[in-house]
């Protein structure tokens, strides 16, 4: 029996033990709200989402090609109708993720308005964007069963067998969600608190940095700092424990780094013997052998073997890594947080390069067979050029004739027509299966896509509508395309959940029921 008719007899039976004081209470009623909202609370989407998370992690390891994606959404609405769509266009939510990210919660999110990522918004507004989002992915479970349930109704024989079995076999637009939390919003303490609040509205997955909190700086930014390992190890303590304390046992933990791409800490790391986790963190520091007669006043000098050295410290304060010594850093961060309860890596690059990111993947996995990547397909990177710089070099390296070409200049929009063009998009395409097969990638997430997608779609409209295409230009390039292609939206009305309403106020009042979508309402311009 499907859990929607087993609803149906739970619900008559306790309706019937009532009595006349529940004649009101239509027992199939009660079965289509149940239906309709499937996850009660946060934690049950969090326990939901990990198992699902888990099992695919498994996939992975047996499958490379079973990677997963995601895109991020800075609203509800667009998680929602990225989620419709992937049900519209591909049939299945399997292996499609929500990714939140900081970078655009302090874009858009922050009543101080639009902010760098620098971890200067509020706290709560992360684990209120994932409130959001679920909240739009259990409505969007809500309308689409609803208009089930109107077919559902009008449907004979075996018509209704068929939209039965659409409903018994349903697939929710509920999925994981890796939620970015930064830095940690402050010390292992803070870190715990923001993480119980991510966990209870639905983040089955916690992606942390290895930043200083507060001096914390975009990916793809200068002036990054990192901590020492202890310290951010506590960290992934702290969010383990709140997994743990709220019952998400398999919760997930994505440890990112930003080594590569950091050049500074703020502290020279605590260690008790050569060859510790504190003094490797020290030995790639950037220091100059001292003599005690040649220090000057408040110079900070450590103990290196036999030798005293001097750290090169700016005026600022913090200390200078070693130049070139950022892959072997990221390298000894994901091994000693794997080692450490993470889960997931994430290794922040700067640029999307294959063979740069199989390299740490592979020295990685000759400690940790099973390592894999979370990465960013960053709009950051510019692609086009990136790749059909990779395309150039590989050419020269064969011995091809590149005279054609500037490679400084290959942005360029003459060059979009030819071989190497064509070469670069084809790589482009395959870059996440050959990520996933030769990087150890897992996900690939592109983290501020739906920040373009809303600016390049407005810039186009306000060009059009405020043009001399007037209405025209909504029509034709909005409209009119929400028509041919099927999207939902078009009828706006339905998406707000107008006709779940309907359906609410016949279950509540009966004929009675005072309805919007009688033969007056203009979405039905729409059929």
């Amino acid at each position: 029996m499907s859990n929607y008719r087993a609803d149906i007899d739970s619900a008559t039976t306790l309706v019937e033990k009532e009595g006349s004081a529940w004649n009101a209470i239509n027992p199939e009623s009660v079965a289509r709200m149940r239906a309709q909202n499937q996850f009660k609370t946060g934690l049950d989407i969090a326990k939901y989402t990990a198992k699902i998370m888990r099992e695919d992690m498994a996939n992975y390891d047996a499958d490379s090609s079973q990677y997963t994606q995601s895109l991020g959404c800075w609203h509800g609405f667009i998680g929602q109708q990225k989620m419709i769509s992937i049900k519209k266009h591909l049939l299945t939510t399997k292996r499609r993720y929500l990714y939140l990210s900081g970078w655009m919660v302090a874009a858009l999110r922050s009543e101080f308005g639009p902010l760098p990522d620098q971890s200067m918004h509020e706290k709560t507004s992360v684990a209120s964007l994932i409130a959001e989002l679920y909240t739009f992915l259990r409505q969007a479970d809500a309308r689409e069963l609803g208009g089930l349930f109107r077919e559902l109704d009008k449907a004979q024989g075996a018509e209704k067998d068929a939209v039965q079995a659409k409903i018994d076999n349903f697939e929710t637009h509920v999925v994981p969600i890796i939620a970015d939390i930064d830095a940690g919003f402050g010390n292992e303490e803070a870190t715990y608190l923001m993480a119980k609040q991510m966990i209870e509205a639905g983040a089955c997955c916690i992606q942390l940095e290895n930043q200083v909190s507060d001096v914390k700086q975009c990916g793809h930014q200068d002036g990054k700092v990192t901590v020492p390992h202890v310290e951010f190890l506590a960290k992934i303590n702290a969010v383990r424990y709140a997994f743990l304390e709220l019952g998400i046992d398999d919760g997930v933990i994505v440890a990112r780094t930003d080594s590569l791409g950091a050049g500074l800490t703020q502290k020279i790391a605590v260690t008790a013997e050569p060859g510790d986790l504190g003094d490797k963190y020290n030995s790639f520091l950037e220091v100059e052998e001292v003599a005690t007669d040649n220090l000057n006043n408040g110079d900070v000098v450590f103990k290196r073997g036999d030798k005293l050295v001097k750290p090169s410290r700016l005026p600022n304060g913090l200390f200078k890594f070693r130049a070139g010594t950022g892959e072997e850093r990221c390298v000894l961060d994901c091994i000693t947080s794997l080692q450490n309860g993470a889960d997931l890596l994430w290794i922040e690059t700067e640029k999307p390069h294959v063979a740069q990111i199989g390299g740490m993947v592979n020295a990685i996995r000759k400690v940790i067979p099973n390592a894999k990547l979370v990465y960013n397909n960053s709009p950051s990177f510019n692609w086009t050029l990136n790749f059909r710089q990779q395309i150039f070099d590989a050419m020269s390296e064969a011995g091809q004739d590149v005279s054609a070409y500037n490679r400084a200049d290959l942005m360029n929009i003459d060059y979009d027509g030819t071989e190497l063009a064509v070469q670069a998009d084809e790589k482009i395409r395959t870059f996440q299966a050959d990520a996933a097969r030769e990087a150890g990638i897992f996900h690939h997430l592109i983290t501020l896509p739906t920040y373009h997608t809303a600016a390049l779609s407005t810039d186009n409209l306000a060009k059009e509508y405020f043009g001399d295409q007037g209405m025209l230009g909504y029509v034709a390039n909005v409209q009119r395309k929400e028509i041919r292609q099927g999207i939902a939206c078009v009828k706006h009305q339905n998406m707000a959940g107008s006709d779940m309403g309907d359906d609410h106020k016949e279950y509540f009042s009966g004929d009675q029921a005072l309805k919007a979508s009688g033969k007056d309402n203009t979405m039905n311009q729409f059929g």
